[in-house]
């Protein structure tokens, strides 16, 4: 019988919601992908710069929670967002004048699946799965 390596779990990752916290994020999102054994990390620094961006622009008050850690079911990596709101994100028909509203239309399109889980607490965790 062989063994399954795993990651070891790293802390999550506590952001204040500011112009500052994607960025924060993504850096996160890096090592945690390293850590991993990602060869690519350009589908998880769009996803994580997408959910913490909506998480800090409109919720915008209380701290924003990242974890990044493989799926032990399936050869993905799972990225949460945890934020204050109980309002969940909701995929826009932007119009080709929008400035913004395609971010959740280039996730749906980019990761495994994705998913907005409520929180008895309080808040929500969006979260999407990645390929490794």
């Amino acid at each position: 019988m062989q063994g399954v390596l795993l990651a070891p779990e790293a802390p999550p990752l506590v952001l204040e919601p500011s112009d500052e916290a994607p960025a924060q994020a993504r850096r996160y999102l890096i090592g945690r992908f390293r850590e991993l054994g990602h060869a690519d990390d350009f589908v998880g620094r769009l996803v994580v710069t997408e959910l913490v961006t909506n998480a800090y622009k409109h919720v915008g008050v209380g701290h924003i929670v990242v974890r990044i850690f493989p799926d032990v079911r399936e050869p993905l990596t799972v990225i949460e967002v945890w934020d204050e709101s109980s309002a969940h994100p909701v995929i826009q028909c932007a119009s080709d004048e929008a400035e913004g509203g395609r971010g959740l239309v280039l996730i749906e399109q980019l990761v495994h699946d994705w998913g907005v889980r409520p929180l008895n607490e309080e808040g929500k965790i969006t979260w999407a799965r990645c390929a490794r």
